[in-house]
């Protein structure tokens, strides 16, 4: 396993386990499965293990605290975040801390994020005093670093990233999201001022594990046998401000890919920044239609969220990620906003920048994404 130094001098391997997605059974962790992948891990040189107050509905953090506490504690790194959608006083930071150091089963949080922060919630987080609270526990040995998960545009990366001398961030970064929140701009500026970058979604979800055959042409060409998910993680792994990328690891084979391609994740001879230009282009090739999520065609009168659609119609277009494709069309939250309720009434034609027969190509979005088994 290969490690690299992140926050205060910490050693950490590479590869973090995400424990957001262990396997389940009757919408609960499948303990036997979930303990046997975190200790292979463990056993194969993988020292960080990141969990969040509100993974498997709470139960994650019990979980992976009672497994490692079998573990010599300073042989490996716990990082969990703070519920900042939860947080209403300065006091309760201090009381989740310690609601969570008494699931994790642990003296101290290696690593203690404000979780998936936007503009709005840091705002609010610095009227309360947040940060400074941190330090406060951070000084009595109750947390050692202090970070932040990003889900947001750049504008507020920036703003946070330079508010405070941060230990590390954690932002959503791969080969095809080089645009999306923080981004590659994200990535740049964070390494320019020497904060240590934690990476999340390197397989975007899982869709860039499972790449179509066309798509994966170009990476066989130079290694027929690497897998797509080592792909991605060999990208990240050649840049010089990711300290670690996390996965959420739900199945053994998962993991033990992850871990080959962590113990020595070089490039294969012949690659280069052109093989994965030539994979984002094929990609690009699969989509269904030019939507660029612009919003112009907003709001629908009868409520239909035309750009979310067609992000979901572009995006099974491009991975045939059945799996996610299902969930997202079928998320209840999103059953009053989806093609159905289409009337066809053409309001949004002349409003769309690129010209697109909106109600034709949300009646195509719904025939194929209801079709999908």
């Amino acid at each position: 396993m290969e490690y690299r130094t992140i926050g205060r001098g910490s050693t950490v391997s590479l590869l973090g386990f995400g424990c957001m997605r262990f396997p389940t059974k009757k919408n609960a962790i499948d303990e036997p499965a979930a303990a046997a992948l975190l200790e292979r891990a463990y056993e194969a040189g993988v020292n960080y293990f990141d969990t969040a107050w509100p993974y498997h509905d709470g139960a994650s953090e019990e979980f992976t605290g009672r497994i490692l506490s079998k573990f010599e504690r300073a042989s490996y790194m716990l990082a969990t975040k703070l519920p900042v959608w939860l947080v209403e006083s300065t006091g309760d930071v201090r009381r989740f801390v310690s609601l969570q150091l008494e699931r994790l089963k642990t003296d101290y949080i290696d690593f203690y994020l404000l979780h998936a922060l936007n503009g709005d919630r840091w705002t609010q987080l610095e009227r309360l005093g947040a940060y400074a609270e941190l330090e406060a526990l951070r000084n009595e040995g109750l947390i050692r670093n202090i970070g932040f998960s990003f889900h947001d545009g750049y504008d507020a990366f920036e703003r946070i990233l330079r508010a405070h001398p941060w230990d590390f961030c954690q932002i959503q970064y791969n080969y095809v999201d080089v645009d999306e929140q923080a981004g590659e701009k994200g990535y740049l500026l964070a390494e320019e001022l020497g904060i240590p970058v934690v990476i999340m979604e390197p397989l975007k979800g899982g869709s860039l594990a499972s790449l179509p055959e066309d798509a994966m042409a170009p990476f066989r060409a130079i290694d027929p046998q690497a897998s797509a998910a080592s792909w991605s993680l060999r990208w990240l792994a050649a840049k010089n401000g990711v300290r670690l990328i996390l996965s959420g690891m739900s199945a053994m084979d998962q993991l033990e890919d992850n871990i080959s391609t962590c113990s020595d994740p070089r490039m294969p001879a012949g690659a280069g920044n052109d093989t994965f230009a030539q994979v984002r282009t094929v990609l690009e090739s699969r989509v269904r239609n030019s939507c660029t999520g612009c919003r112009y065609c907003m709001p629908c009168p009868f409520g239909v969220d035309i750009p979310r659609n067609f992000t979901q119609w572009n995006t099974w277009g491009k991975f045939e990620n059945r799996s996610n494709a299902r969930w997202e069309w079928h998320n209840p939250d999103f059953t009053p906003a989806r093609a159905d309720t289409c009337t066809a009434c053409g309001a949004c034609i002349p409003k769309c920048p690129q010209h697109i027969d909106i109600p034709s190509d949300l009646a195509r979005t719904r025939a194929e994404l209801d079709g999908i088994a």
